[in-house]
């Protein structure tokens, strides 16, 4: 156990906690949405700070981050715990274990081992992955803070349900995030997420105020989230409101958790809203859980030349020189290109 930040003392020692979107008021002996911060006599308690249920090294194109360091590994980690309760949760057993089975599992590891395991792997980043990294906030950023000393890069994939204060607390040490836009309408957040739309377009835009590498996923699930106005809403915001240079990655749902009734996204939904996402302006879409499309490639946004081509998460070719278009000379948005 540890103090938990970012919360306030209320009367009868209740606690607000300020971390994430949800902004619980608990009472005593109580646990917020999460699962994972506890009131113990009126100071808040990170039940997992330290507590590893995961760790991994994957290619950085796993997050998905294609234009971040691309080619490199990142150092994965996560605890148990969630603020969403996604029915379509790909890592259910161990973002609501806390929720639905009242137990936080996890070996110890201290931030100083994670780090030395980023740098014994060869490791360009630490992704805080897997579950949602904002609840465990506090470990999420002693890591940080010691992989920033140490050279290396830290990665939030996100479902982007985080305070403004929160983004604020670990702006210094974050470089890039992926955060889920999961739909265009906050009636989905409500029936599928437990959650709201509004607080992760707003995270969405701090984070790129604050010079953040933003790459934005969509989990395409047919018949909920996969209409034209529901993408062309998506491809708007983030042409308009993020930049057409961000990344917007349509990925492709498969049956799991609580929504084993609906079938895979067909492929031509994917295509659909990449053309989508291409005529809104954005320079770079990309399809996700389809190996081998061509949706995968980087494309040059000014020639039309292929930059990259991946299968999968692994890069076959890569023509960027200097992070810029080997034929033409455009400059190629990102980090480390």
């Amino acid at each position: 156990m540890k103090e938990a930040r970012l919360y306030q003392k209320l009367e009868d020692e209740k606690v607000q906690c300020n971390l994430c979107a949800h902004r619980c008021k608990i009472p005593p002996g109580k646990l917020g949405i999460c699962g994972v911060r506890e009131n113990r006599n009126g100071t808040l308690y990170t039940l997992v700070y330290g507590q590893a249920i995961s760790q991994a090294v994957d290619p950085v194109e796993k997050k998905p981050l294609f234009h971040f360091y691309p080619g490199t590994t990142a150092f994965s980690i996560a605890t148990v715990g969630c603020n969403f309760r996604c029915q379509f949760c790909q890592n259910w057993e161990i973002s609501q274990m806390p929720r639905e089975e009242g137990r936080i599992l996890g070996g110890k590891v201290p931030p100083e081992a994670v780090v030395n395991n980023a740098k014994r792997y060869g490791s360009r980043s630490i992704a805080y992955t897997y579950t949602e990294p904002t609840i465990f906030f506090e470990y999420a950023y002693d890591i940080a803070v010691l992989a920033r000393q140490e050279g290396i890069a830290n990665i939030y994939v996100t479902n982007g349900y985080m305070t403004p204060e929160m983004l604020e607390a670990f702006h210094p040490y974050l470089d890039a995030a992926n955060v889920d836009l999961k739909a265009g309408k906050d009636e989905f957040y409500r029936k599928y997420c437990g959650a709201r739309l509004q607080p992760v377009l707003d995270s969405l835009k701090k984070m790129k105020s604050m010079g953040i590498w933003v790459e934005v996923t969509t989990l395409i699930i047919p018949g909920l989230n996969d209409s034209e106005e529901e993408l062309n809403f998506i491809a708007d915001f983030i042409a308009k409101e993020l930049g057409p240079e961000t990344p917007w990655h349509v990925s492709r749902f498969h049956p799991h958790y609580k929504m084993r009734d609906r079938p895979p996204t067909p492929v031509a939904t994917l295509h659909k809203a990449r053309e989508i996402g291409l005529k809104a302006g954005l320079r770079y879409v990309y399809e996700g859980n389809v190996p081998g499309s061509e949706g995968e490639n980087t494309y040059c946004y000014n020639c039309g030349r292929l930059l990259i081509r991946r299968f999968g998460f692994s890069i076959l070719e890569y023509r960027i020189t200097d992070g810029r278009c080997y034929q033409c000379g455009a400059p190629i948005d990102g980090v480390g290109l």
